[in-house]
């Protein structure tokens, strides 16, 4: 039986579900129209085509996302948030790899929806560093050095990359505290500048 009341951010929310169980490259409008229990022309009453899902899948993932981080995150502050946020942006970055995947992607220009909620996930990182007292460039910085830390680990993660036998959680804690200590030091730091291409 069709389902009533299906909408634009049903068929998203129910594409992001089946996306981290197929893989977001392996998912199809077809297989998504039967498992809604509607017939794929249905599917686009409410979207345009496949690229458009997957950008509304990403819109989903980062809202998503910056809820997590946002409850990791409140009533904390300092090191306890930043290590509640990085051990919930872990976490949920594995137990949603297609929809992580899709939150790393970037908005299309003028996607004002798409902007707002790429922001607001940045947002939640940049209040919690705000006890470390960095301002303008430091705090982007810092912003930047955060994200990739986590992106990178969970990607190598992800991707079946750590091998070694030392315990993976371990290792993931040590890198965490280990940003966390640069940040007490962060302003102090002197910061080579990068050294002009040679362009001979």
């Amino acid at each position: 039986m069709p389902r009533a009341g299906l909408t634009r951010d049903r068929v998203a929310e129910e594409a992001a579900v089946m996306a981290d169980e197929v893989g977001l490259s392996k998912l199809t409008l077809a297989a998504l129209a039967d498992r809604l229990g509607v017939r794929q022309p249905s599917l686009y009453k409410h979207i345009d085509s496949m690229a458009s899902l997957h950008r509304d899948i990403a819109v989903h993932a980062k809202r998503e996302l910056g809820g997590v981080l946002a409850r990791a995150s409140v009533g904390r502050s300092g090191a306890d948030a930043i290590s509640a946020m990085s051990r919930s942006y872990r976490e949920w970055a594995l137990q949603h790899p297609a929809r992580y995947e899709a939150s790393n992607f970037m908005p299309a220009s003028g996607d004002v929806e798409d902007e707002t909620v790429s922001l607001a996930a940045i947002q939640v990182i940049a209040d919690v560093l705000t006890a470390y007292r960095l301002e303008g460039d430091d705090a982007v910085d810092a912003i930047r050095a955060f994200r990739s830390t986590l992106h990178g680990f969970v990607s190598f993660e992800t991707a079946g990359a750590f091998a070694l036998s030392a315990d993976v959680n371990r290792s993931f804690e040590r890198l965490v505290h280990g940003f966390i200590v640069a940040l007490t030091q962060w302003t102090e730091t002197d910061i080579p500048q990068p050294a002009g291409l040679d362009q001979s």
